[in-house]
């Protein structure tokens, strides 16, 4: 029975490995089950067996991108509370965002690509709060209790602030050609640039740091767990 399951798992990532390679050559509209199963070396059948439609496979490929993106982010937090910071915390989204090309296109917010992921407004809302600006400002009420951001400015203040940082440097390194000043390390700017916006003159105490922390971590857990749900809903029943 497990080399069942086994060989169940192998054809379903090869599935979505085929998949992913396809939508980032061609882009959503284009790819067909088809194309699909002929690259993944399986029948068409077999696609769906695994997922309903390839609007279904399309979804949870894109969210399996997500969970990537959460699941590394609270591995960093786990291992080095520190992370929290928001001089750490932000490159540390942004950086393992553009790693990953297809939560590029997410952010992007390519409208084919948004009707095709986003039946549901609960997924459209859930897209929108894996966006790494949306993550760090989903924190920062507990950075603000634990006093590891600035209490002189209102966090609408804050939040709008580091959205439009945020904005201006995913531009940046995703289109340098297009940028008007080259450096050799963006993310050391963008960990100066946020600790000047947001974090306070005086260093807050390691039970503060690991206090945020946990708060933190459970935030993102619950992201995580509706990413999962998202994976599990895009399906097919026999699975």
């Amino acid at each position: 029975m497990s080399q069942l399951v086994e060989l169940h798992s192998r054809k379903a990532a090869r599935i979505l490995s085929s998949a992913r390679e396809l939508v980032l050559d061609h882009g959503v509209g284009k790819v067909t089950v088809s194309e699909i199963s002929r690259a993944a070396g399986v029948g068409k059948g077999t696609v769906y067996l695994y997922w309903p439609s390839k609007e279904d496979l399309l979804r949870g490929l894109f969210a399996r991108e997500l969970l990537t993106l959460v699941e590394e982010v609270i591995g960093r937090l786990t291992a080095d509370p520190a992370t929290v910071l928001p001089r750490h915390l932000a490159p540390a989204l942004v950086g393992t965002a553009q790693k990953l090309p297809l939560a590029r296109r997410l952010r992007g917010g390519d409208p084919e690509l948004l009707r095709l992921l986003s039946p549901e407004p609960g997924d459209r809302e859930l897209y929108a709060r894996t966006q790494p600006a949306a993550m760090c400002t989903a924190v920062m009420p507990i950075l603000h209790r634990h006093r590891l951001i600035r209490h002189d400015r209102s966090l609408a203040a804050q939040a709008y602030a580091l959205h439009a940082v945020l904005g201006g440097f995913f531009t940046a390194v995703s289109e340098p050609e297009t940028a008007p000043i080259a450096v050799d390390d963006p993310y050391t700017v963008l960990a100066d640039t946020v600790a000047l916006l947001l974090e306070p003159s005086d260093a807050p105490g390691e039970e503060a740091i690991a206090a945020a922390a946990e708060e933190t971590i459970a935030v993102f857990c619950q992201t995580r767990d509706a990413v999962l749900r998202l994976i599990e809903l895009s399906q097919a029943p026999a699975q």
